[in-house]
C-alpha cells in the first residue's frame, strides 16, 4: 500500500487538525474526514503533511501530533483572502462547478494564488526526501506538482483533484489555463473522482497545450502523466461503530419522535452553496405538496444547513432565499404542530449527524454538480439493517457507484417530486434490497481502498527525471 516509511508527503490547502484555545490553553484536535482517517496509519510509519495551520498560527514550526508530522505553511490575510477566498473559491470552484455562479477573474488573485503554491511547494520540498513519494491534493495547489518536480526531479508526484473538472468549453474561459495545466502536469499520476473528470483533464491538455494522449497517459515536454478514476470513499466501520453508541441511539430514537412521528422523515444536509442545489430540492418538495397536498401530514422534511462561506454575499443572498421558500411552504401546507419542511442552519458534531441519518426513513441529495458527495455514502453506512431509501442527484461523482439510488435530474422538479413520492410509497422489500446493495458497493470501496489503490498505481509508474 504505502511507498518507504521516510517517503510519503501529503500536501494539502489544511493541516489534518484543528487549533483549540480553550481555559488549559492552546490544543490540537485531529481534524474529522475520510482523507484524514486513510493517511493517519501511513504517515505513523514515517513521513509528514504539510498544510495551512489555519487563522493565527503564523510562524509556526513544524510539531508532531498523535505520531503524525506536521509542517505547517505560514499565510498572512491578504494571502488567505486572495488565494483562498478569491481564486480557489471565486475563479475556480464556480469554473469547476458548470459555472453555475459566474466566475471572477482577477490578475491580483493569481498572482497570489502562484506565490502561495511556490510556499507550499518551498516548504515542502525542504521537509521531504528529494527521491520521496508525494501526494498533492485538490485545486488550491494545482501549480505544485511542477514545481515540486523542478526542484526535486526524481520525486514520485501524485495529485488528486476532490472537485468536477471541467469540459473544455468551460475551462478554456480561464485566462490562465496553460500554466495551470502545466502545473497538474509536474505530476506522474492525476486522479479524478470520475473517468468523465479524467476524459475532461485530457481533452483540455490536447487542445490548449498539443500535448499527445494516448488512451489515460498524456505526453507533454518528454514526460508521461497517468490519468484516471478513483473515487473517493468514506470509513465505513467508523460510521457502524458510531450507530452503536448507547447516546447516538437514543437521539435518533428522540429525533425520529419529535421530528417524524408517524410521517416519513425526509432528509438534506449540505454544506450551504449554490452547488448543493437547496432551493430546488425545497421546489420540488412544494411541487408535490401542490400535486397532492394530503402527503403533508404523510411526511416531513427536515432541511440542516451547514454554514459555509458567511462572508461571500452570494451565500448570504442563498440563505435568505432558502429560508423564504421554506416559510412559504409552511405557510401553505403546514397546521399548527404539523409543518411539512423544518430547516436548521447550524453546524453538526458528527455523532449528532450520525442520529439524524438514523432517524431518517429517506435521504434526498440533489447537488447540481458535486464531484462526489461524501453525506451520500456516510447515510448508507448508518443503514445496517438495510432500511431506508436514497433519492441522489445523477450529477454527483457517488452515482456512477450508487446504481441501485434512485437518481434524478435535479432540474426537473416533476421528476424529483415524483421519485420522492415512489421513495415514500416503497415497498419495504424492494427499499432492504437497494440498501443492500448499496452498502455492498459501499464496503467494496471504502476510504481506506480509495487511498492504496491511488498511492499503489503511483508507486507501479516510472520516475521520469525532467
Amino acid at each position: 500500500m504505502t511507498p518507504s516509511p521516510q517517503g510519503l508527503t501529503i500536501i494539502a490547502n489544511r493541516l489534518p487538525v484543528q487549533r483549540i484555545e480553550g481555559k488549559r490553553g492552546l490544543r490540537w484536535q485531529t481534524s474529522p474526514g475520510g482523507l484524514v482517517s486513510s493517511m493517519i496509519p501511513v504517515l505513523r510509519q514515517g513521513g509528514r503533511w504539510v498544510g495551512w495551520g489555519g487563522s493565527n498560527t503564523r510562524d509556526l514550526e513544524p510539531f508532531r501530533h498523535e505520531g503524525i508530522d506536521l509542517v505547517p505553511v505560514s499565510l498572512q490575510a491578504e494571502e488567505v483572502e486572495q488565494y483562498y477566498s478569491g481564486f480557489s473559491n471565486r475563479t475556480l470552484w464556480p469554473l469547476y462547478h458548470d459555472a453555475l455562479r459566474p466566475p471572477e477573474f482577477h490578475r491580483r488573485w493569481w498572482r497570489t494564488y502562484q506565490s502561495v503554491n511556490e510556499k507550499f511547494a518551498e516548504i515542502a520540498a525542504e521537509s521531504m526526501d528529494p527521491n520521496g513519494t508525494c501526494w498533492v491534493h485538490d485545486f488550491h495547489l494545482q501549480l505544485v506538482p511542477s514545481l515540486l518536480k523542478r526542484r526535486h526531479p526524481g520525486a514520485r508526484i501524485g495529485f488528486f483533484l476532490h472537485i468536477p473538472f471541467p469540459p473544455t468549453e468551460l475551462f478554456a474561459q480561464l485566462p490562465w489555463r496553460v500554466p495551470l495545466l502545466e502545473g497538474m502536469l509536474g505530476a506522474s499520476l492525476i486522479g479524478f473522482q470520475t473517468p468523465y473528470g479524467a476524459s475532461n483533464f485530457r481533452s483540455v491538455a490536447k487542445r490548449f497545450l498539443g500535448a499527445e494522449v494516448e488512451g489515460d497517459n498524456i505526453y507533454f515536454r518528454g514526460r508521461k502523466t497517468r490519468t484516471g478514476s478513483f473515487p473517493i470513499s468514506i470509513d465505513v466501520r467508523a460510521f457502524e461503530k458510531l450507530t452503536k453508541r448507547p447516546e447516538v441511539r437514543t437521539l435518533a430514537e428522540e429525533l425520529r419522535r419529535d421530528l417524524g412521528g408517524k410521517r416519513k422523515l425526509v432528509l438534506g444536509i449540505d454544506r450551504l452553496d449554490y452547488t448543493k442545489g437547496i432551493d430546488m430540492r425545497l421546489r420540488a418538495i412544494e411541487t408535490l405538496l401542490y400535486q397532492k397536498p394530503e402527503l403533508a401530514k404523510k411526511f416531513v422534511f427536515v432541511q440542516v444547513g451547514v454554514p459555509s462561506r458567511e462572508n461571500v454575499p452570494d451565500y448570504e443572498t442563498l440563505r435568505t432565499r432558502i429560508e423564504s421558500i421554506v416559510g412559504r411552504i409552511n405557510g401553505r401546507f403546514g397546521e399548527p404542530g404539523c409543518v411539512p419542511v423544518q430547516y436548521l442552519y447550524r453546524n453538526l458534531k458528527q455523532e449528532t449527524l450520525v442520529s439524524y441519518y438514523m432517524a431518517a426513513d429517506i435521504m434526498l441529495i440533489t447537488p447540481l454538480r458535486d464531484g462526489m458527495n461524501l453525506v451520500a455514502k456516510e447515510f448508507v453506512a448508518t443503514k445496517t439493517q438495510d432500511e431506508g431509501a436514497l433519492i441522489l442527484s445523477e450529477f454527483t461523482g457517488a452515482a456512477n457507484e450508487f446504481q441501485d439510488a434512485l437518481l434524478v435530474n435535479p432540474h426537473d422538479l416533476d421528476g424529483v417530486a415524483n421519485t420522492l413520492h415512489k421513495a415514500i410509497l416503497m415497498d419495504p422489500a424492494e427499499g432492504r434490497h437497494r440498501m443492500r446493495r448499496l452498502r455492498q458497493q459501499l464496503h467494496r470501496n471504502d476510504v481506506f481502498h480509495w487511498s492504496e489503490t491511488f498511492l499503489e498505481s503511483l508507486n507501479e509508474l516510472e520516475v521520469m527525471r525532467v
